[in-house]
């Protein structure tokens, strides 16, 4: 296990599913303690507080694909509208594997398109990655 540094970045993750906002948050501090983590149980609660103009923009916003109500891909259209939040790293993380369904998402604005990992090791190395990339 290797440990890498982030120093005071930030990860947002709307996920409807608590227990998988409890495993990704565990995971990135796992990675480093310095992580600030920011939920968001919804799509709609997701765009509320990413457009709020008092809240900082976060390093990275994770989005869960399959949500109910506004669904990760339609917050990623509307995140990329947003011209403050436009260049932030979006990786959508899901339990599909459909390779068109990825390419897609791409092509919308994602930087990276996820399965959602089962095993609380493999959340960590999915955390290490997407912070170790240079997203542009």
């Amino acid at each position: 296990v290797f440990h890498l540094k982030y120093t005071y970045m930030t990860i947002f993750l709307a996920d409807d599913d608590a227990d998988d906002r409890k495993l990704f948050f565990e995971a990135a501090k796992e990675v480093d303690g310095t992580i600030t983590c920011i939920p968001a149980s919804n799509g709609e609660e997701a765009l509320l507080y990413l457009r709020d103009q008092a809240n900082p923009i976060p390093d990275y916003i994770f989005l869960d694909l399959r949500m109910p109500g506004l669904s990760g891909e339609e917050c990623l259209l509307e995140i990329k509208k947003e011209p403050r939040l436009a260049s932030t790293p979006v990786i959508v993380y899901t339990t599909s594997k459909d390779v068109q369904e990825s390419v897609r998402l791409k092509q919308l604005g994602a930087a990276h398109f996820m399965s959602k990992p089962v095993f609380p090791d493999d959340v960590y190395y999915m955390v290490s990655f997407v912070l170790g990339e240079k997203w542009t």
